[in-house]
């Protein structure tokens, strides 16, 4: 469960602050140990000063969103240059894929497999969700060559009663700036089936690692100082109601990020008190 990863992030954090650490461990970046502490959302600077603005803009939206909607309240987005920054205080990585970005260094993919191992979350967004034809993950070469060198695990389309689609919303679709297009996350195990009077199978133990589709999330979520959406989505109502949900399925993502199957525990208590009373009623 996520809780279990952040107090594990935590213990760290604070046997880093105290020197209990490894004796090899470099001092906490005061950076990233306050936005641990925020509960900051993070992404990867690519090099490209516009898709590093509309990430950062877009994180700071999503936040703002979950601050007014639920009780997550996470800082001032954080921008994280793989190569240098420390990943083991971080939760979620917003990682938006250009064909210009250089791949990290052999060092770099040591620290985000390590940060994929204890439980964090990376969302890859190839953001070319506009290009009719494409296939799955894949399709861009981009991700395959920036992507290859990671522990993922088999990756399928995310079936109508994954948990992502009720961690907070119901959703039954996750777009962005673009729509339509399927959204990827760990496959099932095979032959998952839902119990006997359960609504939902229970797809995942904990969390997908790495989630991936080509939504442009970060645009449809961005706002500038005054909170006004920095990109134009769509004419009139439907685009409002797009920009709406894509703002939805973010809440989604990051509760989701934080308490894992947590959500898709509860939704099966109704329906188990209902076969438990049914149960007791044939006694």
């Amino acid at each position: 469960m996520r809780v279990a990863f952040i107090l594990v992030a935590a213990t760290a954090l604070a046997m880093a602050l105290l020197g209990g650490g490894p004796a090899q461990a470099q001092d906490p970046d005061p950076r990233l140990i306050e936005a641990a502490d925020d509960v900051a959302l993070a992404y990867v600077v690519t090099g490209d000063a516009e898709v590093d603005r509309a990430s950062e803009a877009g994180l700071r939206g999503v936040s703002r969103t979950l601050t007014e909607r639920t009780t997550v309240e996470p800082g001032a987005p954080i921008g994280i240059r793989l190569d240098d920054d420390d990943l083991s205080l971080l939760t979620f990585l917003y990682w938006p894929v250009t064909d210009s970005q250089p791949a990290p260094t052999p060092q770099a993919y040591v620290k985000l497999n390590h940060f994929l191992r204890s439980g964090g979350v990376i969302l890859f967004d190839t953001r070319d969700g506009d290009i009719a034809g494409l296939g799955g993950p894949d399709g861009a070469a981009a991700l395959q060559r920036l992507a290859a060198p990671l522990d993922i695990p088999p990756l399928a389309p995310i079936p109508p009663d994954h948990v992502l689609t009720r961690s907070y919303y119901l959703l039954d679709d996750f777009p962005g700036r673009y729509q339509g297009r399927e959204v990827w996350a760990e496959a099932p195990p095979a032959g998952a089936e839902a119990a006997d009077g359960v609504p939902f199978r229970n797809l995942n133990d904990g969390v997908s690692p790495v989630i991936i589709g080509g939504n442009s999330w970060a645009e449809a979520w961005a706002i500038d100082d005054n909170g006004m959406p920095l990109y134009s989505m769509g004419v009139g109502f439907e685009g409002d109601r797009q920009r709406e949900m894509a703002n939805r399925f973010g809440v989604n993502l990051i509760m989701y990020v934080l308490t894992g199957n947590y959500k898709s525990d509860q939704v099966h208590v109704p329906a188990l008190l209902d076969r438990l009373r049914s149960e007791e009623v044939v006694r």
